[in-house]
């Protein structure tokens, strides 16, 4: 069965392998294509197993915030090659789709679950890893419904897809606030909303470091108390944003912004590709 041009291009826009790869699964299933795509697709899960252990520090953060529903998503590879590629980002955005319709928070489950082509998330994963010839890995999912959300996205680099991406959902609507909150989440990282979120082991921890290193240093003491307090004091703010200095006028914190604009924040999700 002969094959033309147009079935090479075909082959390669939907298994994003090589030319010559096409053309050698074409010619070994002379010229059924269904048959070329198996091929490709059985050459390249044979391949899988042995990316297992490669490292996936690159990729990309998709998100997508409306109707009071936010979704986002971490979709890791090994180089800013295929990051850059539109396959790989086609499949995030195909599975950002998913996740929006699906509302699955919790990653085990939106990996098993199915997509409207009939196969696991985990499945078209593992096919796109085949075809990519890289480890492709979903590493962290976030769904925030009920609530306004907003959304950042930033780019750490003008040439590569976005590395950093946040979600925030707030009480009630404040546009311009929720984009400045975003932005701000994304530059200072912090990890909870309130200080009352922080696990008790976590500041008893801190409170430990703070004073055998006061101890170390020779501090007085009768002065151990109150330099431990502070300390813990500076971190409670550093990892709290309600309480951190506002990006943009560093005079006000978080919350007094939110204050002015009449909202607060109820949940946020902040990832950086590979961290």
């Amino acid at each position: 069965m002969a094959y033309t041009a147009a079935d090479v291009k075909k082959l390669r826009e939907e298994t994003a392998a090589g030319m010559l790869d096409c053309k050698k699964a074409l010619d070994e299933a002379d010229g059924d294509y269904q048959k070329a795509v198996e091929l490709i697709r059985v050459k390249g899960l044979k391949g899988v197993t042995k990316r297992e252990g490669r490292t996936t520090s690159n990729g990309l953060v998709l998100a997508r915030a409306e109707n009071n529903l936010g979704v986002m998503l971490e979709l890791n590879c090994e180089t800013d090659f295929v990051a850059k590629g539109d396959r790989f980002q086609e499949l995030a955005n195909e599975l950002l789709a998913h996740l929006e319709s699906s509302k699955i928070g919790e990653l085990a489950a939106f990996l098993s679950s199915t997509m409207a082509n009939g196969k696991t998330v985990q499945t078209v994963i593992d096919e796109s890893n085949a075809t990519l010839g890289e480890k492709i890995e979903l590493r962290r999912i976030a769904v925030l419904d009920g609530k306004p959300v907003s959304l950042y996205l930033h780019r750490t680099s003008p040439d590569l897809p976005p590395q950093v991406g946040v979600l925030v959902q707030l009480a009630v609507d404040a546009v311009e606030a929720g984009k400045d909150i975003a932005q701000h989440i994304a530059a200072f990282a912090p990890q909870y909303v309130r200080r009352e979120d922080i696990p008790a082991v976590e500041i008893e921890k801190e409170r430990r470091i703070a004073e055998e290193t006061a101890r170390e240093e020779g501090k007085p003491e009768a002065s151990l108390s109150k330099i431990v307090e502070g300390r813990v004091t500076g971190f409670v703010k550093e990892v709290s944003l309600l309480e951190q200095s506002f990006a943009k006028d560093a005079k006000k914190t978080v919350q007094q912004i939110l204050d002015e604009a009449k909202t607060a924040v109820s949940a946020f999700h902040r990832f950086r590709v590979g961290q």
